[in-house]
């Protein structure tokens, strides 16, 4: 009988042998590489019984030390970084708090030395009645009233977010509370005309920190300046006759002053451009607009209300050859939060949100920076006399506590109006006095609390001082 025959090429030495299988791999082996192929199968398995080991004694390390997780270590950063600025806000609001408490001191303690020396005039005089006596006990009762509401803000906690955010909500009310009903005539007043100490229909105004008043002589044609207390204004723009030369103006409705270049920029609205005026050199900076309010912000932009594209629109300081961008309106004529329907006066404050008067839709809509859409934030419910209405109202300024002043037009008034209530309340006219305004068109409050009011139908500016 023959012998089997187990000879077969070796997979490692390719010499012809007597051969064997390995089942891991089902390759043919002589004895020898079958041998040396098991001794490497074995220096594997030995390599990965170390790795095995060494993973091992990680994973122990972790359950001894998990903060060696990397979102352990973010996890650490983020508390860390939150509790500095919890420690960092904290520490402002309490700041926030003393300086608050310590105004509010300060105030009433002014008040009384006030009250104080007029009741040592009277002692000292000897000459006071019961009109006097009953003045001091009310206003005495009245500061007594506000020591002991002393409290005048409060704390407001934003607990949507996961750390409980809070903030200071302060409800001092403005010291600006009450007006001399009298007007005084601190420009033009001598009847429609075209002399240095005469107006004719003007409309908008700007005063500067001087106090001197910047007016839009309408019908004239030209910008004056009536420096503060003078008996009459000087030309700084036109006064040229009415046309569209260089150096004429026709029927101008604004006028600003750059802060940075002492120039004076004029809504030209008969013009329909916006020009620069700068030591009795004219340059037009937007051309073709149916431009009638201005405004800058503490940036530089230039903000103008368009009347007819029912809009306003900004431009960056030294950028007046582009189309500038929508902050207003844009979306045709119309009612809607989105839409203008005339807008006339522009204010802007602080955080650039602007202020804009429709008075086709008797309103004041605030625009944020950025939005869409507008809110109302005066009048809105139809032309009127009630105290949430307005007619056709144009100027409008915001105080720093954000109180609305509106020029109140067809009602012959100036009325304040608070962020999110239904109704404002009159500052001055509005009573069909003879000494009270006809036509209000534009307004500015200074520093003290003075009302300055553009009295469009009078031919004058006029000012009403607040009673302190």
């Amino acid at each position: 009988m023959a012998m089997a025959n187990n000879k077969r090429k070796c997979f490692t030495c390719d010499r012809e042998n007597n051969t064997y299988t390995c089942e891991g791999c089902s390759k043919r082996f002589c004895f020898m590489d079958l041998a040396e192929h098991q001794h490497r199968l074995n220096d594997e398995l030995n390599h990965i019984s170390h790795g095995y080991n060494e993973f091992k004694q990680i994973i122990n390390e972790h359950k001894q030390n998990p903060q060696n997780y990397s979102f352990i270590e973010q996890i650490d950063q983020w508390e860390r970084i939150s509790i500095e600025k919890i420690q960092e806000k904290a520490q402002n609001l309490r700041e926030v708090i003393v300086k608050s408490s310590q105004t509010f001191i300060n105030d009433i303690e002014k008040k009384f030395n006030d009250l104080n020396k007029q009741i040592q005039q009277l002692q000292k005089a000897n000459d006071f009645n019961e009109i006097n006596l009953n003045y001091l006990k009310n206003e005495l009762t009245e500061i007594t009233e506000e020591l002991d509401s002393s409290s005048n803000i409060s704390i407001q906690q934003n607990r949507q977010s996961f750390i409980s955010d809070i903030s200071i909500i302060s409800f001092k009310k403005s010291k600006f509370n009450k007006w001399k009903q009298n007007p005084i005539i601190v420009a033009g007043g001598n009847e429609e005309g075209q002399n240095l100490n005469q107006l004719n229909s003007p409309v908008g105004m700007f005063i500067d920190k001087n106090k001197n008043i910047f007016i839009a002589d309408r019908d004239n044609h030209r910008i004056v300046e009536w420096k503060c207390n003078a008996k009459e204004g000087q030309i700084i723009a036109g006064g040229n006759g009415e046309g569209d030369r260089i150096d004429q103006l026709y029927c101008p409705t604004d006028v600003i002053v750059d802060q940075q270049n002492y120039s004076i920029i004029i809504a030209d609205n008969g013009n329909r451009r916006v020009i620069q005026w700068l030591n009795q050199n004219q340059q037009i900076l937007i051309d073709d607009i149916d431009c009638y309010g201005l405004a800058m912000d503490k940036h530089g932009f230039l903000y103008v209300s368009d009347i007819v594209k029912d809009e306003v629109r900004r431009w960056k300081m030294g950028e007046y050859n582009n189309e500038g961008i929508i902050v207003a309106g844009g979306n045709g004529e119309g009612d809607q939060l989105n839409q203008l329907n005339c807008p006339d006066c522009v204010f802007v404050d602080e955080d650039q949100s602007v202020y804009v008067s429709e008075s086709n839709n008797h309103r004041v809509m605030k625009w944020t920076k950025g939005a869409k859409e507008g809110t109302v934030a005066a009048g809105g419910n139809g032309g009127g006399r009630n105290l949430n209405q307005l007619f056709e109202p144009e100027g409008v300024f915001v105080d720093n506590l954000g109180k609305i002043y509106v020029a109140d037009c067809d009602n012959h008034r100036i009325t304040r109006w608070c962020e999110g209530k239904e109704e404002g309340e009159i500052v001055v006219g509005g009573n069909g006095e003879e000494n009270e305004l006809n036509g209000p068109v534009d307004l500015f409050l200074d520093d003290e609390g003075n009302v300055y009011v553009t009295d469009y139908s009078n031919h004058q500016i006029v000012k009403f001082e607040v009673v302190l």
